[in-house]
């Protein structure tokens, strides 16, 4: 039973995951730094947004090689699901024309943005592609904390994204201030359970 909730609760969340960035890319008023690079990306190439997340994906996930980070169901999962689902949602919602109904589109995918990480996260399938580099840096140089690694990589890709013509804005800001308490607030309701016995020491 916890299986089958871990899987289904990995799936929601990534689905979800890329209905908030659609949320997002139609309130025009700025994106999370990858998405930003994504989004760049895709008006260079004339990709599409999903899969240009997809595509992303696949040299960031072979770094993890180097890094020696083991993918797992939800690292493949979050592959390909979080792009199709983004292009999905893009194809289904109007674009705002109203200030209100933009500030509605940002607010609501950075909510559902926090709560779908929450999901996938909490379904302990395994990280996505971006997240495992994130760790994997970090293993790699212990001396560099998780927050100068993420905020490093995010600058990258967030100065690259913006060169290319992706939309940095207000909601940038708001997501990158929004983000951590909304995960923190999500991820402990949502984890499953780890229900595997405790190995009982040998005397």
């Amino acid at each position: 039973m916890s299986l089958v909730r871990r899987i289904t609760q990995l799936l929601a969340g990534l689905v979800l995951y890329g209905a908030s960035i659609a949320l997002m890319i139609e309130s025009g008023l700025g994106l999370n730094p990858w998405d930003v690079f994504h989004q760049g990306i895709s008006d260079v190439t004339g990709i599409s947004f999903g899969w240009t997340v997809v595509l992303v994906g696949v040299p960031v996930l072979l770094l993890w090689i180097p890094l020696r980070q083991k993918p797992g169901v939800g690292t493949v999962a979050n592959l390909v699901l979080v792009g199709f689902s983004a292009d999905a949602a893009l194809a289904l919602l109007p674009t705002g024309q109203t200030i209100p109904a933009r500030v509605g589109y940002l607010v609501g995918g950075i909510l559902l943005n926090g709560f779908a990480t929450g999901l996938y996260i909490g379904s302990r399938m395994g990280s996505g592609p971006r997240d495992g580099l994130m760790t994997g840096v970090n293993a790699r140089f212990p001396r560099l904390s998780i927050r100068v690694v993420r905020t490093g990589i995010e600058l990258l890709v967030l100065g690259a994204g913006f060169l290319l013509g992706g939309t940095v804005g207000v909601g940038t800001i708001a997501y990158a201030l929004a983000i951590g308490p909304l995960v923190h607030l999500f991820l402990p309701k949502l984890t499953v359970p780890d229900r595997r016995p405790v190995p009982v020491p040998a005397h």
